[in-house]
């Protein structure tokens, strides 16, 4: 159960509700296990304070662990190749939620989960989710700097809002260890205007194939452990 410390988080809490729905209903069934299913929202009581907090009641997975961790075990950056899985699986996610006519709007590394053994992601926390073209409601204040101009400037955001975020996550997971040919394309996804950044996860995501395969050759299963 998720529920907000505040009432005047509730709208957060309902932004979150709507957002599931919508891509549990328009999304692509094959890709539904890389977003939480949201099993029930309802208001609830506050016992101590007698405020009516929205709840989310969400379905758990076992074994994530959020990029933080993968970056906490690895100080020195995790492997290109490693990361490639998780950067592909993660534009996966934001493929599903943009064609169901949701951004998410806070595409950081404590919010991308991942299951080391299976290669599994999940993307949660979609309290600050949007329309195209709508506003991010907030941001998280300990990574302003990591957001796009046009979440920190309250304007209309977009498919590649989320591009840029899942980005800057990958390159800051690989740290140094990342090469040339990914930089760069990092750095496309990150253009300072909206408008110049793609805005197609999928399309998007078949070019980062290009990119690997030209750097390692066919993709293998490569097993990765949060203990290096």
């Amino acid at each position: 159960m998720k529920a907000p410390r505040h009432p005047s988080d509730n709208d957060l809490m309902s932004r979150e509700a709507r957002a599931l729905r919508r891509i549990a209903l328009h999304g692509d069934p094959r890709h539904l296990a890389y977003v939480p299913r949201l099993v029930d929202s309802h208001p609830v009581r506050d016992p101590a304070t007698g405020a009516q907090l929205l709840v989310n009641v969400l379905e758990t997975v076992p074994g994530l662990h959020s990029l933080d961790d993968v970056r906490r075990a690895y100080p020195d950056g995790v492997d290109p190749r490693d990361a490639a899985w998780m950067w592909r699986r993660l534009l996966v996610a934001l493929g599903l939620a943009h064609r169901a006519g949701v951004v998410h709007g806070a595409v950081l590394p404590r919010n991308v989960l991942i299951e080391p053994d299976a290669h599994g992601l999940v993307l949660v926390d979609w309290c600050f989710s949007a329309e195209p073209g709508g506003l991010v409601p907030a941001l998280v204040t300990d990574l302003a700097d990591w957001y796009p101009p046009e979440v920190t400037a309250k304007r209309p955001c977009g498919p590649g809002t989320d591009i840029a975020l899942a980005a800057r996550c990958m390159t800051w997971l690989m740290a140094d260890r990342a090469p040339r040919e990914l930089r760069a394309f990092a750095d496309g996804c990150r253009q300072p205007a909206l408008s110049a950044r793609p805005d197609d996860a999928w399309r998007l995501l078949r070019e980062l194939d290009e990119v690997l395969e030209r750097l390692y050759g066919p993709r293998t299963f490569r097993p990765f452990t949060l203990n290096p």
